[in-house]
């Protein structure tokens, strides 16, 4: 799986950091997204779904990709 974030659409609502910490963070001056690993473990792939779904910007773009 492989993740993109766009910070110009993030609202800072943090709901991806509660989501999963693992991959996500927030920019301590102005709370926009923070990509910390753009390609995570598999055991991870059920929260980006969530966190990517729970994003009221839409800022979150997870696909799969094929190893």
């Amino acid at each position: 799986m492989h993740v993109t974030v766009d910070q110009d659409r993030c609202c800072s609502s943090g709901q991806c950091v509660l989501t999963a910490p693992a991959v996500f963070d927030q920019s301590e001056e102005d709370g926009l997204v923070l990509l910390l690993q753009d390609r995570p473990a598999p055991a991870l792939f059920p929260q980006l779904r969530t966190a990517a779904a729970l994003c009221p910007g839409g800022a979150i773009t997870v696909r799969e990709v094929s190893a």
